[in-house]
Order: C-alpha cells, then sequence, then structure tokens
C-alpha cells in the first residue's frame, strides 16, 4: 500500500446494479472489463449492501451517512432537502466545492444540500415523487411494471441517452474543470443505467444473446417461497403469475447488455481521469444506490431484502488502497461519508464520528471489524416495515405486523434458498438477529412513525383513492421526459 494520501474525491453511482452481476464477481455472463480493472487496482468489497432497497431514501442515507429512520426519508416521496449535513457539505466547507453530475433524486435544485453546481441533475418528479409507491392499505397492484418487462429489448431510451449525456459532461469536466482545483475537488456521478426502461443500445443487446443469458434461479410458481411478505411485493409490482421463458431470456438480456453500457461509460470516465494526470491524487468509489431481482425467486425490481434487491457493487480504489483486494467483511453505503472525506484529505468532525458508517479504507485493511448491517423498507409492496439484518453468516429478516420472520445462512445457502427460521438448531442465530435490529431500531415504532407520515402526504396528494386511480408513472422521467400514467 502506498504511503501517500488522495486529495480528491471522485465518487461513481449506478442505479439498479445488482452487486453480483459484473465479471469480477465470477458471474458466468455478465461483461464489465472497466469495472474489473478498477477492481484490479484497488479493493472489491463482496458483501455490500444498501440500507434502503429504493433510490431516494438509498441515495438519503448514503448522503449523510445515516440510518433511513435516523432522517425519516422513508419512500421516493421524502427526498433529502439538506436538514442534515452531506459529506458534499463537509467537503465544501474544507475548501473543496463538490460538483454533481447526473441524478440525485432529492426535491430540487435550489436546496441546501451541499453540492456547489449540479449539472443536468434528475429530481423526484415536480418535488413531490411517485405518492403510488406509499399507497399500501390496500395494496394496489401496478400495470406499469409488466409493461417495462414486455418492452425490453434493444435499442435506445431517454435513460440510456441520459447516460451518454452524463458520461460525455463528466468527462468534459476532469479534461477542463479538474485541473483548476489545485486544493482538491469533489465529484459525484450518478448514471442511471441499468435502472428500467430495459433498453440496451445495439452493440451492448448483441453482447447477450438470448440462448446464452441464465435463467432466474426458483422462478417457477412451483419453485418460488411463498412468504406472504413476498407475495404483496409481488402483487404491488404485477408479478403474481409468470413470465414466459422467452420474455424472461428477452428482459435478462436486455439488463445485462444495460450493464455493459454502463461499465463502458464508466470506462470513459476513468481514462478522463487518468488523462487528467491526477488518478493517483484521486480516491475512486463505485457503487449502486440498490439492486435489481431479475426474476430470482419469483422478484422482480427492488424493495425486498434478497441479496439480488439489497446487495450492490462496491470497489474502492486510490493511491492508499491495496490493490487486487477482495473483502468479504459486509460494506454498505452508510460507509461512504468517512470514505469520502478520507478521500478529500477531511477530518471529520466531532458529529461525524459519531455515525455509524465505517471508512472503506479501514475495511480495506487486513483486519476488517466485524459489524452489523441494517437495511428497511417502507413503501413499493411493503404493507408494514421489512428489516434486514446481516450479522456474521447469517441474514435475518423481520417483518413488521406479525409476519413470520426470514433466517438464511449466507456462507452454507448463497442463493437464499432455504429459510432456517423455523429451524429448532438455528434458533439461535434467529435470537441474536432480532436482537441486533433492536439495537438500531424499534420496529414496530418505526413503523408506526413511517405509516403516519405516509398517511398525512396522501392526504396532502389528494387521497389515496385518487392517487391510485390516476396510475403509477413506472420510473423517474428523465430531464426533458414527460411523465407517462398507467
Amino acid at each position: 500500500m502506498s504511503a501517500s494520501r488522495p486529495k480528491n474525491s471522485l465518487f461513481i453511482i449506478s442505479d439498479q446494479h445488482t452487486g453480483r452481476a459484473m465479471s469480477c464477481r465470477d458471474h458466468a455472463v455478465v461483461k464489465t472489463p472497466h469495472l474489473d480493472a478498477l477492481a484490479e487496482r484497488g479493493t472489491l468489497f463482496t458483501d455490500a449492501y444498501c440500507n434502503g432497497p429504493i433510490c431516494v431514501p438509498s441515495r438519503a442515507s448514503l448522503a449523510t451517512g445515516r440510518h433511513v429512520h435516523d432522517i425519516e426519508k422513508w419512500d421516493n416521496c421524502k427526498p433529502y432537502i439538506g436538514e442534515e449535513p452531506s459529506w458534499a457539505h463537509r467537503l465544501g466547507a474544507a475548501g473543496k466545492p463538490v460538483t454533481s453530475i447526473g441524478k440525485l433524486h432529492y426535491r430540487n435544485e435550489t436546496d441546501p444540500t451541499g453540492f456547489a453546481e449540479q449539472i443536468v441533475p434528475m429530481h423526484i418528479l415536480e418535488g413531490v415523487g411517485m405518492l403510488y409507491t406509499i399507497c399500501r392499505d390496500p395494496m394496489p397492484v401496478s400495470r406499469k411494471f409488466v409493461q417495462l418487462v414486455d418492452g425490453a429489448g434493444g435499442g435506445e431510451s431517454t435513460y440510456t441517452e441520459y447516460d451518454r449525456d452524463i458520461t460525455a459532461r463528466t468527462v468534459r469536466w476532469l479534461r477542463e474543470q479538474a485541473p483548476r482545483h489545485e486544493g482538491g475537488w469533489g465529484l459525484f456521478v450518478s448514471l442511471v443505467c441499468p435502472h428500467p426502461p430495459w433498453v440496451a443500445p445495439e452493440q451492448f443487446y448483441a453482447m447477450y444473446p438470448h440462448e446464452d443469458v441464465d435463467l432466474p434461479e426458483a422462478y417457477g410458481l412451483d419453485e418460488r417461497p411463498m412468504h406472504p411478505g413476498l407475495e404483496t411485493y409481488r402483487q404491488f409490482f404485477g408479478v403474481k403469475g409468470a413470465f414466459d421463458e422467452a420474455t424472461l431470456r428477452k428482459v435478462t438480456a436486455a439488463y445485462y447488455g444495460m450493464i455493459s453500457y454502463l461499465d463502458d461509460n464508466i470506462g470513459q470516465i476513468l481514462a478522463a481521469l487518468d488523462a487528467s494526470g491526477q488518478a493517483e491524487d484521486t480516491c475512486v468509489v463505485y457503487t449502486s444506490d440498490h439492486g435489481e431481482s431479475m426474476g430470482h425467486k419469483g422478484m422482480f425490481s427492488k424493495c425486498n431484502m434478497y441479496e439480488e434487491s439489497v446487495g450492490i457493487p462496491m470497489i474502492l480504489a486510490g493511491p492508499d488502497v491495496p490493490r487486487a483486494n477482495v473483502v468479504s467483511a459486509p460494506a454498505q453505503l452508510l460507509d461512504v461519508f468517512p470514505t469520502m472525506l478520507h478521500g478529500a484529505g477531511v477530518a471529520p468532525t466531532d458529529e461525524d464520528l459519531e455515525l455509524p458508517g465505517t471508512d472503506l479504507h479501514e475495511l480495506a485493511g487486513a483486519s476488517p471489524p466485524a459489524r452489523t448491517i441494517v437495511s428497511q423498507q417502507h413503501s413499493a409492496g411493503a404493507g408494514s416495515a421489512v428489516y434486514m439484518v446481516r450479522t456474521g453468516q447469517y441474514k435475518y429478516v423481520h417483518y413488521a405486523g406479525g409476519l413470520a420472520p426470514q433466517l438464511f445462512d449466507l456462507a452454507a445457502d448463497p442463493l437464499e434458498l432455504s429459510d432456517l427460521s423455523a429451524d429448532p438448531a438455528h434458533a439461535a442465530a434467529l435470537a441474536a438477529g432480532e436482537a441486533a435490529l433492536r439495537e438500531v431500531l424499534d420496529p414496530d415504532a418505526v413503523d408506526a412513525r413511517a405509516k403516519a407520515d405516509q398517511r398525512a402526504r396522501l392526504e396532502a396528494g389528494g387521497g389515496e383513492e385518487a392517487i391510485v386511480a390516476a396510475g403509477s408513472q413506472g420510473y423517474t422521467p428523465a430531464p426533458g421526459e414527460k411523465p407517462v400514467y398507467v
């Protein structure tokens, strides 16, 4: 490891990239040569998690280093507006202003969220977001999602065009602006692929012939787990039935093609960083805000606590990072806050030192600390709050409202096909998972707070019945795109 320290922080985030879908994670099909090269010159974290598997809560916890329930950013209609300090605030206060390029999913450009400049930002729709996703009693059934699956394939979408623009602007910024910040800089680059619509540019879609893509594990109606909490998710997304094999192969090929397109854009950004002559002075982090289920165990989209949804990619590179290093100790998006301060050479405040995250540089060392990871979901298919706790080899999933929990031994069962929650031999692990959760939060009290907050916003938005009748937009439109309600 080099003794030098970086002075710049480059943060690259994608949207809905599940952690296992990279060739450096030994995925049998997905091709990500540029992410592989980044991992080769840095550290790959194989067990990284988001702290809320949906965009706005995940991005708010990432910005502030705080748990979703601490900042009460429950859903995609309650964005970060700058109330709590972000790592961008800290860098700016230290004389290293942070520029954002691309998706933020905050409320607007004028809230004091810590960025000195926002270039082509994407924020929640009309500053309010998709109220449809917080209608939970009764749970609506979205028709938009099935359209997105059926419409998957090759071509261009507003999202692929948006990422092309984000990448071009980032390359230009690194060439023209980065050298002007002699004291160091921060750059937040937020790409939207592989978030739906699942349409991959033709050259990347063609990389995945349908007969070569893998089919999802335990997808069939007679194979998938039928936990009532999971059926509620399937109801919301309109996927309680089953797509045929041809459709599954088509949407999977499109998803993989979008990941390779994402990887190509990241390659252009990293090449521009190298060309700027500042790569050896820069801490680089790559991650995603959450994953994508892509049919595994009968689930689609994010919002659930299986690894495909809550697991994310995480790569750290820089002058003081071990090279070609692989770490299996759990990491999380809450770790971004201290990592970005380290990368820019900014000392944490006393308040920062109380945050639950750990600098990824520390986790990349020889003896990473034992830790507990918590993620939580309060909308979009969750009838009541759902919590995940990762401690050691076990994952514990807690459903508020009295549903049975789930327990998985990830060492013995990495695909999470065997729920051990009712097995007496694992009673101690089950109890330990619940105890670890209650050390962080009161699951029922937090659920009640979230529901009360959402009821008030639904009423202010015209009432649940009217919101459901108006339909779902499915995804936040790219800048300049008009939403289509279904």
